[in-house]
C-alpha cells in the first residue's frame, strides 16, 4: 500500500491509499452539482405520529445553518428538529428530517433559496443519527490527468471493488479547517480554554485575511470582544461562545455549551475518529491485511453480530469475510472498559495513553456533553461497487454507500490528489 505525501493526511490519521497504482488528479466540486448525494431512508409508515418526516433538497447549506433558518421561519427552536445523516455543504444533497408538531401546512410556507423542503410521512419516533439505510453518490471528478485516464480508472474502479481504507473524511474533521478532534482532545482532558482558544482562535489560510486576523489576535490575547467585534458575521458558532464570554468572562466550559448540542458531540466524536483513522494507518504501516483476519481481529457482521478471531475459527472467519457477510472492525474506544484481544486493542490502548486519555475522560465528558459516547465498532475496510465513466478529462462516479461511510475516502484512491482538491 502506498503511503499519502500530503501532510495533512498525515495529521489526520489517512496516511496509506489501498494501491500503489497512480492517481487520475483531477478536482471534486467545481459546482456543487458536481457532488449529487441521495439519503436512502429507513422505512416510515405512521400516519399519526406526532414528529412530521420531510425531505430535505439543499444545495450548497452546511446542515446546522440550515436546520437554524429552517427553524427560524417555523417559529421553534431548532432542537425541534432532527435527522439521520450530516451531508456535505458544497453538494446538492437529499436527505431526510423531522420535525416535532409542525403542520404540513407551515411547512409549504418555508421558502428559502436553493432549499425546499417535501412532507412525507409521519413518525411516531424522531430521526436519530445513522438511522438511514444508506446514501446514494453521483460525483463528477473534473480537469484529471489526460495520460492512460481510462486505464487508471479502471484499476481504481477494481480497488474500491475489492477494498479500501475505510477512514473518516476531511470533512469529519472541518473542511477548510480540520480542527474538530483536536477541539475534542481538549474537552476530553477538560481544557475547556484549549478546547475555545482551539476553535475560534485557530486560523488556516483558506480563510480570508480578516477572519485569520481576528482569530489570530484572539489566540494570543482572550479578548472576546475585540474577536467579537471582528470576526465576520456569518461565524455563527464562533459568536456564540464569545457572546458567552462577553457575559461572562473566563467561563470557558459554558462558552462550549453555547454550542448546539450536536456539534458539541460532534467535537468529541471527532477525537474518536482520528483514533479510528490512527489505528488503521498502524495497521497498515504493520503489513497487515484489511481483508484478512489475524488472531485477535475483531468482526462485525451485516446484522450487528460481532465476534473475536482465534486461532480455532480463523480459517472459518476468513470465508465469511471472502462471502462479505463480515468485516474486520476497529472497536472505536470511549467510557467503556476496554478488553484487549489482540494487536489492533493494543494500538488503540497506546494512542489514548499517548494522548493522556482513558475512558474516564469518556464518562466525564458524557455529562459535559449529555452525550453518551460508549464506543462502537467501525469496519476497517470499505468496498463498494463503482460505475465509472470517463468523457474527456472528467471522471463521473456512481456508486452506494452505507451510514456513516465516505464518499470522499472512495473518490481519494481514484484521485490520489491533495485533501484540498476535494473540498
Amino acid at each position: 500500500m502506498m503511503p499519502s505525501p500530503y501532510p495533512l493526511e498525515e495529521e489526520l490519521g489517512m496516511r496509506y491509499y489501498a494501491s500503489d497504482a497512480p492517481g487520475i488528479g483531477g478536482r471534486l466540486r467545481s459546482s456543487p452539482e458536481d457532488f449529487v448525494v441521495e439519503e436512502l431512508p429507513l422505512p416510515i409508515s405512521d400516519p399519526d405520529g406526532p414528529y412530521l418526516i420531510c425531505r430535505l433538497t439543499k444545495k450548497n447549506w452546511e446542515l446546522q445553518r440550515a436546520v437554524k433558518e429552517i427553524a427560524k421561519r417555523l417559529g421553534i427552536s431548532h432542537r425541534r428538529i432532527a435527522w439521520a445523516g450530516t451531508k456535505d455543504k458544497n453538494a446538492v444533497t437529499t436527505q431526510f428530517i423531522s420535525l416535532y408538531d409542525v403542520s404540513p401546512e407551515a411547512v409549504g410556507q418555508v421558502h428559502l433559496a436553493d432549499i425546499t423542503l417535501e412532507v412525507v410521512g409521519r413518525s411516531q419516533h424522531s430521526l436519530v443519527l445513522g438511522g438511514l439505510a444508506g446514501n446514494r453518490f453521483d460525483i463528477t471528478i473534473r480537469d484529471c490527468i489526460a495520460e492512460d485516464l481510462p486505464a487508471r480508472v479502471q484499476a481504481a474502479t477494481e480497488v474500491a471493488s475489492a477494498g479500501v481504507p475505510n477512514y473518516y473524511g476531511l470533512q469529519r474533521f472541518g473542511v477548510v479547517r480540520p480542527v474538530t478532534h483536536v477541539v475534542g482532545e481538549s474537552i476530553l482532558k477538560g481544557d475547556y480554554e484549549g478546547a475555545v482558544a482551539t476553535y475560534v482562535g485557530r486560523s488556516y489560510p483558506r480563510e480570508s485575511e480578516v477572519a485569520q486576523q481576528a482569530r489570530t489576535h484572539f489566540a494570543k490575547t482572550r479578548d472576546a470582544r475585540a474577536a467579537l467585534a471582528a470576526l465576520p458575521v456569518q461565524m455563527t458558532y464562533e459568536r456564540a461562545m464569545l457572546n458567552h464570554l462577553v457575559a461572562n468572562p473566563g467561563d470557558y466550559a459554558g462558552a462550549l455549551q453555547a454550542l448546539p448540542p450536536k456539534l458539541l458531540s460532534l467535537l468529541v466524536s471527532a477525537f474518536q475518529s482520528y483514533l479510528f483513522n490512527s489505528a488503521l494507518s498502524s495497521r497498515i504501516e504493520a503489513g497487515l491485511s484489511l481483508t484478512e483476519p489475524e488472531v485477535g481481529d475483531r468482526l462485525l457482521f451485516a446484522n450487528g453480530r460481532e465476534d473475536i478471531v482465534s486461532a480455532r475459527n480463523r480459517q472459518a472467519a476468513l470465508l465469511q469475510i471472502r462471502r462479505g457477510r463480515c468485516r474486520i472492525a476497529l472497536f472505536i474506544p470511549g467510557s467503556e472498559p476496554i478488553v484487549s484481544h489482540g494487536p489492533m486493542d493494543e494500538i488503540l490502548q497506546d494512542l489514548m495513553q499517548k494522548s493522556g486519555i482513558d475512558t474516564g475522560n469518556f464518562e466525564r465528558v458524557s455529562r459535559f456533553v449529555s452525550t453518551k459516547f460508549a464506543g462502537a465498532l467501525r469496519p476497517i475496510s470499505l468496498s463498494t461497487d463503482v460505475e465509472a465513466d470517463v468523457v474527456d478529462l472528467s471522471v463521473r462516479l456512481r456508486f452506494t454507500l452505507p451510514p456513516g461511510h465516505y464518499a470522499t475516502t472512495v473518490c481519494r484512491e481514484y484521485m490520489k490528489a491533495d485533501p484540498y482538491m476535494m473540498i
